[in-house]
């Protein structure tokens, strides 16, 4: 049994999605993609080629009543069974969520109840979680609260992960594993929601930039996890004068050589910062010249070994 899908999402999940969703024959009535930016959106982009019906909204939800309407008129068109969102960022309204006859499903990449909020993935290397994992779940009016379908973990965070790495690498490929198995669940009249216990229920909000700001009270441990948690955004960041310096590529090492964040040593692969307990290889920033090498930077703005950097704080 086939069922008519409304897909919701972006690269590379939903794009991996797409395609395994139609090779289980499925019909995808309509792609719900990111607006273009300096170039087409890859998900939007290969929907097309195969001719299905793309959307590419930025807002559903609004205090005017001439955006929601418009929304909700194209998608009451489509007959849909299941609203799949796929790394989806926006919020969509229950008239929406709750309209196709199984509903939405939705990925979110944390073992829920813990970690709800946008960004799951960011708080989890800051807090230093061992282990991650994703959840699909029905989506309700709350935020990430609605009955759990499936459920993978056991994924570890290596001393190496960024936000960016443990997504791209790691639970993007799951997310699709485990969205594709809640599909086929739902097809097959299989699926059990659970509700998840509240009273293990944890939130995070955003990461705001005050979050984002480096402290060199903190030990080196804490600064690696933070800079990797916000890598590649928001950018957790250090001070130059009164510029901020963003910084990524990091890698924390044993050896510290200065007061904390002292440069001690700049080589081609980067700049090595003394921490407490340690010390932080950066390999690239990203100040008032856009992203470039640490060397580069620290040549560009007349530092060296022995100068010192100032909190984000």
């Amino acid at each position: 049994m086939a069922l008519r899908i409304a897909l919701f999402g972006q690269a590379p999940l939903a794009l991996e999605c797409l395609d395994r969703l139609q090779a289980d024959g499925h019909d995808i009535v309509a792609v719900y993609a990111p607006e273009d930016g300096s170039r087409p959106d890859q998900l939007a982009a290969h929907a097309r080629e195969l001719g299905l019906q793309v959307f590419q909204r930025r807002y559903f939800q609004k205090k005017s009543g001439d955006a929601i309407a418009s929304a909700l008129a194209e998608y009451e068109s489509l007959g849909v069974d299941l609203n799949v969102l796929a790394s989806f960022t926006y919020f969509l309204p229950t008239e929406m969520t709750d309209a196709p006859a199984h509903k939405s499903i939705c990925y979110h990449p944390s073992l829920l109840p813990r970690y709800r909020g946008g960004n799951a993935l960011q708080w989890q290397i800051i807090d230093g979680e061992p282990e991650v994992g994703v959840s699909i779940f029905v989506p309700d009016a709350g935020v990430d609260e609605g009955p759990l379908v499936v459920q993978r973990g056991g994924v570890q965070i290596d001393a190496g992960d960024t936000t960016g790495s443990l997504f791209f690498d790691k639970l993007a490929p799951l997310g699709v594993e485990a969205i594709m198995e809640s599909v086929s669940l739902i097809d097959k009249g299989e699926d059990a929601p659970r509700q998840q216990d509240n009273s293990l229920a944890t939130f995070q909000g955003l990461v705001q930039e005050e979050d984002a700001a480096v402290d060199f009270a903190d030990s080196a441990t804490v600064i690696d996890r933070l800079v990797r948690g916000c890598d590649p955004q928001p950018g957790a960041f250090v001070k130059h004068g009164e510029q901020i310096v963003r910084l990524y590529g990091a890698a924390l090492e044993s050896a510290a050589d200065g007061d904390p964040g002292t440069i001690s040593s700049v080589d081609d692969e980067g700049m090595v910062i003394a921490l407490k307990g340690g010390s932080l290889r950066v390999g690239r920033v990203r100040a008032d010249g856009g992203k470039e090498s640490a060397s580069d930077f620290l040549e560009r703005a007349g530092l060296g070994v022995g100068d010192s950097l100032r909190a984000g704080r």
